[in-house]
C-alpha cells in the first residue's frame, strides 16, 4: 500500500502540492482578516458598499457574479473591494478594536485552559487569574 498524506499519494507530493496548501491558508487567514474589520468596521461603510463586500467576503460570489447582479463592471467591483479594504483597515489602524479583541480572546483562552489544568495549586491558579483579568479590565 501506497504511503498518503491527507489522502495524496506519495507521489505527488512536491512542492507545488504544499505551496497550493499554503496558498490556501493564507486566503483563509486572509477572509478571517476581512471578516473580522467588516464586524467591527462595516456599519460605517455605505449600503452600496456594504452588499458588495458581503458578497464577496460572506457569500464567496465571483466578481463577475456581484458586477451583473449589480450591473456594474467587474473592475468596478474590484475597486470596490480594494477600497472597502483600505477603508476597513484604516479604522482598524485609528482604532484597534479587532487587536484589542483578539488579544481579550487570547487570554480569555488562557482562563479557559487553567480551568482544565489540574497540576496547579490553587495559590497559582488564583494569582494566574488575577494578572490575565487585570490584562482584559486594561484593554477595556
Amino acid at each position: 500500500m501506497k504511503e498518503t498524506f491527507l489522502g495524496v499519494k506519495k507521489k505527488y507530493l512536491t512542492p507545488a502540492f504544499f505551496c497550493c496548501m499554503i496558498a490556501q491558508v493564507i486566503r483563509v487567514n486572509e477572509i478571517l482578516k476581512q471578516t473580522l474589520l467588516y464586524d467591527f468596521y462595516g456599519e460605517l461603510l455605505t449600503e452600496h458598499q456594504k452588499k458588495i463586500y458581503e458578497d464577496v467576503v460572506y457569500h464567496d460570489l465571483s466578481l463577475t457574479e456581484i458586477a451583473a447582479e449589480n450591473g456594474i463592471s467587474r473592475q468596478g467591483v474590484h475597486d470596490m473591494i480594494r477600497r472597502c479594504n483600505r477603508i476597513l483597515q484604516e479604522y482598524e489602524n485609528k482604532l484597534h478594536l479587532v487587536a484589542r479583541f483578539m488579544r481579550i480572546r487570547e487570554n480569555v483562552l488562557k482562563l479557559e485552559e487553567m480551568s482544565g489544568d489540574t497540576g496547579l495549586t490553587r495559590e497559582e491558579i488564583i494569582k494566574q487569574i488575577k494578572e490575565l483579568s487585570s490584562r482584559i479590565l486594561e484593554e477595556l
